[in-house]
């Protein structure tokens, strides 16, 4: 093998002569501080080579591990020759990251779960050094429109680890369900994480299934898949979407819902009930901002920092219809009372008052870029409004603009614009793929995702934390359909927040050729170049296309207020 076709790209390979061979005899040696990462390695070796690759004595034969501070964090080397392998890493994650890469180094077989017959398990000696780009490169996945099981999801964890991608953005609440066991607030799951039907197909034309659907994560499953996903160097960012996307939560406890306090503060002796959403889109019924409702929010998020020891909470604010707090004569007062001009600084307001939570606890928010609307850019002013927390963290997914104003403003910023990285666009214009939704999203398109806008400057880049692709699931209803809209595509995020070497489309396509084999052995049913296959498409089932000119100005449009 003159090229081992690795994926993501790495930054320096050279050839050498000759091939490592595991047979029964290999050890893998390693300190103790890497005990999880030899594990890990046996573990994933060991079914197809039917190997037992045992611990040794770290005499250079072999397969060692081992720690190197001169490299960066997330930095490794890899060096194969016929005597053993030897891998370094500035850190455990670096260590890890050599290890996936002898896993690709060997024959794509190696991906299977059982024993493999007749294949000669030798790595071809060469040298690697390699470090990543971004620190955040990231996946976010929503379980809230179609609920995940708990081996579904680290399945997934698996699939970003083999890409050395380490954020997974869980996306845990929404207006169709609450996926996350909050002990004080037992109706959240009880009554939220539960809806009648759900909509089939997207547009005027699409219908209900009438199937009940729901589902929910005790703490004990999210303790299990965070500690799952850290073993693999994967951070886990949860997301409690407020104010809107909250129609769940209001079914649960109508008392937070708009109209559920009179004008003086006096509760509504029974507030006005509404249902789970069944259907996909955008809702107006949508969180009231007593305080309250601030407090409670407050308790959620403080069980939910419990179980997510990473340094980012979402807290999301995308997507707000403000006509309810309009019309509202209570949210009227309170806007009044709290100094605020209009109903987006209201907005700012509530969100502020999670982001000074997570602060306090030492944690930074993270949200989608309309937590950039409704604040003052200077500081405390005379409309009330104020700036967020200097740790406050911005996913700007409405284009780019939201990465530009954040990163201007002196705030970090994770780029996922939804028309280079959504995957749950549609991947041509073939009239045979699923349920096609907005604009084409080809493999070449997220290809050419560049996550720093042109317009910064030096010292504004060093913002872009770097980026991710969002999986949203309103037209996903099984890990089948995931895997066909997210890879291959997941394959070229990974690579382009991995590697800063120049794009090549045809290199890539070239290496990807070669990881199309590990992605079939590790069961995963992908997007073909030549289209869906038969059992893929949705016949009958509506879509909601759209051109590139037509998204653009939408994008435009709703995101004026903060360019």
């Amino acid at each position: 093998m003159t090229d081992p076709l690795l994926l993501p790209r790495v930054d320096q390979l050279t050839t050498a002569s000759g091939a490592y061979l595991l047979d029964s005899a290999t050890r893998v040696s390693a300190p103790d501080e890497l005990a999880g990462t030899v594990a890990w390695l046996q573990s994933v070796l060991r079914p197809a080579t039917g190997l037992p690759l045992r611990e040794g004595d770290g005499d250079g034969a072999g397969i060692s591990l081992d720690l190197d501070p001169a490299l960066d964090d997330e930095g490794y080397r890899v060096e194969v020759r016929p005597a053993g392998v030897r891998i370094t890493g500035g850190s455990a994650a670096g260590v890890f990251y050599g290890a996936q890469v002898l896993r690709q180094l060997l024959p794509p077989e190696v991906f299977r779960r059982s024993l493999v017959e007749g294949v000669e398990w030798s790595v071809p000696a060469v040298d690697v050094a390699d470090s990543p780009r971004f620190g955040w490169r990231g996946m976010h996945l929503d379980v809230a429109r179609h609920f995940m099981p708990t081996h579904d999801v680290m399945r997934l964890v698996d699939l970003m680890a083999m890409h050395r991608l380490n954020t997974l953005h869980w996306h845990l609440t929404e207006d169709q369900g609450w996926r996350i066991e909050i002990v004080k607030y037992p109706r959240l799951t009880t009554v939220g994480a539960w809806r009648a039907s759900s909509q089939v197909g997207a547009g005027p034309d699409a219908v209900q299934d009438g199937r009940p659907h729901g589902g929910f994560y005790t703490q004990a499953d999210i303790r299990e898949v965070v500690a799952y996903a850290a073993a693999r160097h994967v951070t886990v960012v949860p997301e409690i979407d407020v104010p809107g996307h909250s129609m769940a939560a209001i079914t649960a406890y109508p008392h937070l819902g708009v109209g559920a306090v009179e004008v003086g503060g006096l509760p509504v002796p029974e507030p006005r009930q509404i249902a789970v959403g069944t259907e996909w889109g955008i809702f107006e019924d949508v969180l009231n901002t007593e305080q309250s409702t601030v407090d409670f929010y407050k308790d959620v998020l403080t069980e939910v920092m419990s179980l997510f020891p990473g340094t980012w909470i979402g807290v999301g604010g995308d997507e707000c219809p403000k006509a309810q707090w309009e019309a509202d004569p209570r949210t009227q007062e309170l806007m009044r009372e709290r100094g605020l001009a209009d109903e987006e600084q209201l907005q700012a307001w509530f969100i502020g008052q999670l982001d000074e939570h997570v602060a306090a606890a030492g944690r930074r928010t993270f949200g989608w870029d309309e937590i950039l609307e409704g604040h003052s850019r200077e500081g405390h002013g005379p409309d009330g409004a104020r700036p967020m927390s200097p740790g406050a963290t911005v996913a700007s997914w409405r284009g780019m603009t939201g990465a530009v104003t954040a990163a201007r403003l002196g705030y970090d910023v994770v780029a996922c614009p939804d028309d280079q990285v959504y995957l749950d666009y549609r991947q041509s214009d073939s009239p045979d793929e699923p349920i096609p939704v907005s604009i084409v999203l080809g493999l070449e398109d997220v290809y050419a995702f560049e996550p720093v806008p042109a317009e910064l400057t030096a010292e504004e880049a060093r913002h872009v934390l770097g980026g991710q692709a969002n999986v949203w699931t309103e037209h996903m209803d099984s890990p089948r359909t995931v895997d066909f809209l997210v890879f291959p595509r997941l394959c070229a995020v990974a690579d382009v927040l991995w590697s800063d070497a120049p794009r090549d489309f045809a290199g890539f396509s070239a290496r990807l050729d070669h990881h199309l084999l590990r992605l079939e052995a590790a069961g995963v049913e992908y997007h073909r170049a030549s289209g869906p296959l038969p059992w893929q498409t949705r016949p009958g089932v509506p879509g909601r296309p759209a051109s590139r000119e037509d998204r653009a100005a939408y994008i435009a449009s709703v995101t004026a207020n903060i360019a």
